[in-house]
């Protein structure tokens, strides 16, 4: 996978594990296609930027959620991605959401850092910033946080491991994890210095 000239490769933290959830499985139908199958101005995939950004800041492995056209979008994912393709990603996000983290599961992760395919302008510095929130392990396990920007909920979202079955059985259609993260208190952390993460459309 290659990086962003502008991010430096970060190591995994030596800490909390952490597994990045890159939900890419809509139909696009506003957008005129599949997001996932989008690219860059450079040519490079959408789903390359997302993986990098999480990989670059410090998660070891990530899962890539798939759906409309998703034979066409497996062949986007970068070496060392997990894609997997939600059932029933028609119905909304709350589908991938729920795909991604039962395939985290399987995984040793301490936390799950959840990204959007359509925002190819995510730093890796922000997700190094959410997952620095929580550090410690056990704490990383029961932690919820999000990056904000300019006041405004954004990506990426840190869920610990113990929130995850929850929030699977919690989130409906396309409302998302925002309500979850509200009733919670999950942490905000201020990445606006950052930029490139600030779509609310499924977490606001």
């Amino acid at each position: 996978m290659r990086h962003d000239e502008h991010d430096p490769v970060l190591d995994e933290p030596s800490g909390a594990r952490a597994v990045g959830i890159v939900l890419a499985a809509g139909a696009g139908t506003r957008f005129g296609m599949p997001k996932a199958l989008a690219r860059a101005d450079g040519g490079v995939p959408w789903l390359e930027l997302a993986c990098r950004a999480l990989v670059d800041g410090g998660c070891g492995e990530v899962v890539v959620v798939l759906g409309a056209r998703a034979d066409e979008a497996e062949g986007l994912a970068p070496a060392g991605a997990t894609p997997v393709v939600a059932a029933e990603w028609e119905s909304g996000i709350a589908a991938s959401l729920r795909t991604g983290l039962a395939t985290a599961e399987e995984t040793g992760a301490d936390v799950a850092v959840v990204s959007l395919v359509d925002l190819p302008g995510l730093r890796a510095g922000a997700v190094r910033r959410v997952l620095e929130s929580f550090q410690e392990p056990d704490a990383a396990r029961l932690a919820l946080a999000r990056a904000t920007y300019r006041g405004r909920p954004g990506h990426p979202v840190l869920l610990g491991r113990a929130h995850w079955k929850p929030l699977a059985g919690a989130v409906r259609g396309d409302e998302g994890a925002g309500q979850y993260l509200r009733a919670h208190d999950a942490l905000a952390v201020d990445c606006t210095d950052l930029g490139g993460g600030d779509d609310i459309d499924y977490w606001a």
